[in-house]
């Protein structure tokens, strides 16, 4: 019997893979680089996140919020939002919605990420 889904990853498209790559290890993430594969990509670690940087052969890098005009690129589960946040903003990453609870019952912040991607990092309030 199968036990269903036991998780996601996440896949970033991005214009120039070494920027992108080196923001996320700013962040502490870990990487594993495959670029002689067939299909050039890079792997990043953190905790329970492992986020794929696919190498785009687009020259800019469109988010869910322009394309769309809503929505964010990621959302990262978490109980220690208070914590990463500000250890983001420690770090000068762009937080572009502080910690708050939203109307959908999450407590969440947006962080923005080096193509533009705004990624929320939350969970829900019991």
């Amino acid at each position: 019997m199968s036990q269903g889904f036991a998780c996601c990853l996440q896949i970033f498209p991005t214009p120039d893979i070494h920027r992108t790559a080196r923001f996320y290890e700013g962040l502490g993430f870990r990487s594993v680089y495959y670029l002689e594969s067939q299909e050039p990509h890079v792997c990043l670690y953190r905790d329970a996140i492992e986020i794929v940087l696919t190498q785009s052969n687009c020259m800019d890098f469109l988010p869910n919020r322009a394309v769309h005009g809503y929505g964010y690129d990621a959302y990262f589960i978490t109980t220690s939002q208070e914590e990463i946040q500000r250890e983001l903003q420690d770090l000068g990453v762009n937080i572009v919605r502080p910690l708050s609870t939203t109307d959908y019952s999450n407590k969440e912040f947006v962080f923005e990420d080096v193509d533009g991607r705004w990624i929320a990092v939350g969970n829900k309030v019991n």
